[in-house]
């Protein structure tokens, strides 16, 4: 699984070489533009949100009121970490929807940009095939939405395990791997797709080589730290970076 994440990671280089070599801005730069208005907006709201939530269901509950009673310093800090916890855990939730939500309205450019880069790279004329196209986008939307739901399953027993003290701690971490191995599905799964892997075929291939999904997607929310030019970036490159890497898997096995 290490190779794979490194695999993955490296294919991000070439992916930014390739990208340049063969002048596919426009493709990264215009579904990144309005990736990063959408972003940038819904980070506010995911942190408001995600704030006032933990807050009204820490009242719900009563812990605040508990811990005044206790007049325990540990005992405090111990569930303002937990607090801490669920924030961030919601917020990661948040970001999933978001992200999901991107995915299904990028879902024509993204299978546009996989298939005009796998030909590039097998140094094949590209050809636009219109009923290819479509069903390469509602096969991507049918999957992004059963990703979303497998991933608001785990994400609720992650929310859950987050109000254990201690034990809360790694939620954020599993959270996140849980992202980046999502989103990187379902940027491999364009050129599953496009070899003749049926969905359920997909899903047991790319389980199987779940380092190149996880270090696509691990990328794929380090560049957020880059403002700006980071969230412009992202999603595009993730795409090209898992075309790149799948591309010498065998996709038969």
């Amino acid at each position: 699984m290490f190779k794979e994440i490194v695999i993955a990671i490296q294919a991000y280089r070439k992916a930014h070489l390739f990208i340049g070599k063969h002048n596919l801005w426009k493709w990264i730069l215009i579904p990144g533009f309005c990736y990063m208005i959408l972003f940038s907006v819904g980070i506010y709201f995911f942190w408001i949100s995600a704030d006032s939530a933990a807050s009204h269901l820490s009242q719900f509950i009563g812990i605040d009121r508990w811990l005044h009673h206790q007049h325990n310093a540990g005992l405090s800090f111990l569930f303002m970490m937990g607090g801490i916890m669920v924030r961030l855990t919601t917020i990661f939730f948040y970001f999933s929807l978001f992200k999901y939500l991107f995915l299904i309205i990028g879902s024509p450019v993204f299978a546009y940009l996989s298939e005009k880069t796998e030909s590039i790279i097998e140094g094949k004329e590209f050809i636009f095939q219109k009923a290819i196209f479509f069903k390469d986008i509602v096969r991507s939307i049918k999957l992004a939405v059963r990703n979303c739901l497998w991933q608001t399953v785990y994400t609720i027993s992650i929310l859950i395990l987050s109000f254990i003290p201690l034990v809360g701690w790694i939620t954020p971490v599993i959270s996140s791997l849980v992202e980046c191995y999502y989103y990187g599905f379902s940027m491999l799964d364009y050129s599953c797709e496009r070899h003749g892997l049926s969905p359920a075929a997909s899903i047991v291939y790319i389980s199987k080589r779940r380092g190149l999904a996880v270090g696509n997607g691990m990328v794929f929310y380090l560049m957020h730290f880059i403002p700006f030019a980071g969230w412009v970036l992202a999603p595009s490159y993730a795409l090209v970076a898992a075309t790149i890497s799948l591309y010498h898997q065998n996709l038969e096995e």
